[in-house]
């Protein structure tokens, strides 16, 4: 790969890395938990987090695929790249490390867009209108919730382990 391209693809993926990792962790650790202690549980909490889903997921989904692309193009020309399931040196080996725990993280994202957040989103609905659970909408919180602060800090590892190689 030509350096302008390296660079090229560098910069694009710091940029969906700070998008996906740096959102993650603004709205996990900021956003979410101001939101819950200013508005509780009145209707406007239940619209507010609906729409911060559906304008963060599909943002997160594209830095992710951006992550990925320039990821495999970065890693195809490093010197220390020595072939697909090969991990005999210590580079391929923390990257082994990184994409178990972006599998992982990933799998967890699937599990919360595909299951959780429809529910949440239905539930939520329903408490606008005045006729849905409290109590499931709470259930359904505390499992995304529990899902988010595992994507949060997988992020973190993810990070570390990039640091990793980045030493290596």
């Amino acid at each position: 790969m030509s350096e302008a391209a390296l660079a090229l693809s560098l910069f694009f993926h710091i940029g969906a890395t700070v998008i996906w990792i740096g959102g993650i962790l603004l709205v996990t650790f900021l956003v979410v938990p101001e939101l819950n202690r200013v508005l509780e549980d009145q209707p406007a909490l239940y619209q507010l987090l609906r729409r911060l889903r559906k304008r963060f997921t599909p943002l997160g989904n594209l830095a992710l695929a951006v992550l990925i692309v320039t990821g495999v193009l970065q890693m195809s020309s490093d010197p220390n790249y020595e072939g697909l399931l090969s991990f005999s040196n210590r580079w391929s080996q923390a990257l082994l490390v990184k994409h178990i725990l972006l599998i992982i993280m990933a799998a967890a994202g699937l599990i919360l867009q595909l299951t959780v957040a429809p529910a949440l989103e239905r539930t939520s609905l329903l408490l606008e209108r005045g006729v849905g659970d409290a109590s499931e909408w709470r259930r359904l919180r505390g499992r995304e919730r529990r899902l988010t602060l595992l994507i949060a800090a997988l992020a973190v590892l993810i990070l570390a382990a990039s640091a990793w190689l980045t030493a290596i």
